[in-house]
């Protein structure tokens, strides 16, 4: 570790999400002045050289490198966060931990569970601390959700559903960039939104839930050919007139879930949802109790407790300055926050676990819960049964 409580950062992949990193990190001691451990950015490395110039223009890089293995070649990183798509975490996340460095990598940390154990292997082999990117589990709202199950406000857990709905791949004329290809990608929607759900069930329901220890799933591609990009792309880029490929993995998938304390629930996910931007929304009822939270309201926690089992009313609790971190974010109750903040709660978890050499927030055990979960709805799906994770 370096001297006087500096850890260096390095990122690896540039794009919006290696941007929300290093904000992250750039805003920690803003939002957290007694975090532990203060960052230093020394590098980034991406293979496009706009993004490596904005990495030391704009965000204050002291070097970028076009190739991350580089970045393992130096003497004065700690910390390395690994932004880029897919194909890559694996590899890259695998000899980051190896090489002695923690690790902030994002879901779903690689294209197949297999992928996310061996990252999940070289992390506890090497005995580095590590993050992942489920940064919905942050949220103040969710963090008092969390506590009002496990207090057993709700009673005996009944059902817990979870929608994770996107429209970024709705438009037919979207472009086909690696998301769209298996071998690049893995999963489609399953592994970019169906990966968070799973976590935001599990995490809320905590212990109550008893796990899920069941599934039955069902999928599918409604856009089946796209215009095949030209270029680096984004989530969003249309493609052009030219020719175009076939789309290789899901757009929508759902699942029945059974969890091992009998309650049940449904997870359902689609990236070409039209009217649906970021609906990302969990509902859990019990026995004596509901509530429900929607990341486009994230703010508000919709309640349903202490009252009677019939024509029972709902009411909205706004986040007040005990729950999760708001404070460390805003000064009242009520007062919003935003993604990006999300993930300086992300960082500061990190930062402690580092600190402490324990782990804090979501790390990649809670990745490799997830990627098998989504094997298990893929398994589900080709062999048309009830499966067990």
């Amino acid at each position: 570790m370096t001297a006087d409580r500096e850890i260096g950062v390095a990122v690896v992949g540039f794009g919006w999400m290696g941007q929300v990193h290093s904000r992250a990190w750039a805003r920690l001691a803003q939002h957290y002045p007694d975090a532990p451990l203060r960052p230093r950015f020394v590098a980034v490395a991406d293979p496009d050289e706009g993004r490596r110039r904005h990495a030391m223009d704009a965000y204050g890089f002291a070097d970028a490198v076009a190739d991350w293995g580089a970045l393992l070649e130096r003497d004065d990183l700690d910390v390395i966060s690994v932004c880029g798509p897919n194909f890559v975490h694996r590899e890259v996340g695998e000899a980051v931990a190896r090489s002695g460095r923690h690790l902030w990598i994002e879901k779903p940390a690689g294209r197949s569970a297999e992928d996310t154990a061996a990252i999940a292997a070289a992390v506890h082999e090497a005995g580095v601390m590590s993050a992942v990117g489920f940064n919905y589990r942050n949220a103040p709202a969710v963090a008092h959700a969390r506590e009002l199950v496990a207090s057993g406000r709700l009673g005996r857990l009944e059902s817990i559903d979870v929608r994770m709905l996107a429209d970024y791949s709705a438009h037919p004329d979207g472009a086909l960039s690696w998301r769209f290809d298996p071998a690049y990608a893995g999963t489609g929607v399953l592994g970019d939104l169906a990966s968070h759900g799973f976590d935001l069930a599990l995490h809320v329901g905590g212990d109550s839930l008893g796990g899920l220890v069941e599934l039955v799933a069902d999928q599918s591609t409604f856009i089946t050919e796209r215009p095949v990009a030209t270029g680096a792309v984004s989530h969003y880029s249309r493609g052009g007139d030219g020719p175009r490929g076939p789309v290789g993995n899901e757009d929508v998938a759902s699942a029945l879930l059974r969890f091992g304390a009998g309650a049940r629930g449904y997870l359902t996910s689609s990236r070409v949802a039209v009217g649906e931007q970021c609906t990302y929304t969990i509902d859990v009822r019990g026995t004596e109790g509901a509530l429900s939270w929607d990341f486009r309201r994230m703010g508000e926690l919709r309640l349903c407790l202490g009252t009677d089992y019939l024509d029972a009313p709902w009411e909205t609790r706004y986040v007040q300055a005990g729950d999760g971190d708001l404070a460390a974010f805003q000064p009242g109750s009520g007062m919003a926050m935003g993604f990006d903040d999300l993930k300086v709660v992300e960082c500061r978890a990190l930062v402690e676990s580092i600190h402490t050499g324990k782990p804090h927030g979501a790390t990649i055990d809670d990745a490799v819960v997830a990627a098998r979960l989504v094997d298990a709805m893929v398994r589900s799906y080709e062999e048309r049964r009830w499966v067990t994770p």
